[in-house]
């Protein structure tokens, strides 16, 4: 367990942060986070945002009562709003928002409001700050995402092989591209620290083939590494089989299963992480609450396939997985992108 004390270096590195999101003098700035959100983090929001000279307010809401059968993990997609009127209109009224709830505001049924009043958001992942620290963005980390995001917006078709046996056709024409790269300066945007990802949300009956956990793959929903294959058919975005015998396996039929929705099992985005800082190697480092696997997301060369909520394709449900593949060749129309695991500059 890393101790959970105030560092002057933490201060100065969200400070640094914060005013890459051009946080100014004066700026009506919001901490917003719910009851069980990590108390270091929010503090360190405050006095980096007070030290920049901004004009801070909290935004704290309880955290809900659970509502799945299942424990929600990695979706993106706080509901710790509810909804709340007063509590949307602050956020939309701040100059910037430190959105340091426990799943963050990606996916969140209160986003659009809130950016539609020119909040810039950057929500700070739910990780210990001597993971944020590894991973301070650069303007370098801009450049290489926004290049990769100009590729995907620019191809039709997306090809996924890997030695282990994944074989994937995707349909990347028409779909919402995006990247994060841990900072955002434009009104009405949000990001997430760490970041270093580009991606994208396929629209609907895009993604044909086989996927295959090797050992060494991640399962970010678990924060666990594959000790064994895993062979997943996906046809038209649904994962219609899960082949092993192993534990890995059963644990993944399980999680599908426990839902009880179909839409559970459809992709929700694909992309790669872009990040050489990042390391796939880090999580087992820490406590598993000591991190929420954003690192392992955007390390270099990974390829990220998601399930779950895609709005692009019209599905909303709750379940959620994220997993990072090694070793993979992504091509975009016949241009490599990333080969055996490795970026193509």
């Amino acid at each position: 367990m890393t101790a959970e004390r105030l560092e002057g270096k933490w201060i100065d590195l969200f400070a640094n942060v914060f005013a890459r999101c051009k946080v100014a003098p004066g700026d009506a700035c919001a901490v917003l986070s719910e009851t069980q959100s990590r108390t270091l983090n929010v503090q360190l929001a405050e006095l980096a945002l007070h030290k920049l000279g901004a004009r801070v307010f909290h935004v704290v809401v309880p955290t809900p009562r659970q509502q799945a059968p299942v424990p929600v993990r990695s979706t993106g997609a706080s509901v710790a709003l509810q909804g709340l009127g007063p509590a949307l209109q602050a956020l939309a009224a701040s100059a910037f928002v430190a959105d340091c709830t426990i799943e963050g505001l990606m996916h969140a049924a209160e986003l659009p409001a809130i950016l539609k009043g020119g909040a810039r958001v950057l929500y700070i992942s739910n990780e210990h700050p001597d993971v944020l620290e590894r991973l301070a963005p650069s303007s370098a980390d801009e450049q290489r995402v926004r290049a990769g995001m100009r590729l995907l917006r620019e191809a039709k078709r997306m090809t996924v092989t890997s030695p282990a046996g994944t074989a994937l056709a995707i349909r990347v024409e028409g779909a919402r591209v995006g990247g994060v790269w841990g900072y955002t300066d434009k009104p009405g945007t949000l990001s997430h620290w760490p970041g270093g990802l580009c991606l994208c949300f396929p629209q609907a009956g895009s993604v044909e083939g086989t996927l295959v956990v090797a050992p060494g793959d991640l399962n970010l929903t678990f924060k666990r590494y594959a000790e064994s294959t895993v062979h997943l058919t996906i046809e038209r975005d649904y994962v219609t089989r899960i082949e092993g015998a192993s534990l890995d396996a059963e644990l993944m039929r399980e999680y599908f299963a426990a839902w009880g929705e179909r839409d559970a099992y459809a992709v929700s985005h694909v992309g790669w992480g872009m990040n050489d800082r990042a390391r796939w190697e880090a999580l087992l480092m820490y406590d598993r609450g000591d991190v929420n696997g954003t690192e392992q997301r955007a390390f270099a060369g990974n390829f990220l396939y998601s399930t779950g909520a895609n709005e692009v394709a019209a599905r909303h449900p709750l379940g959620h997985f994220d997993l990072p593949f090694r070793n993979c060749t992504i091509e975009l129309d016949g241009r490599p992108v990333v080969r055996g695991g490795k970026l193509v500059e």
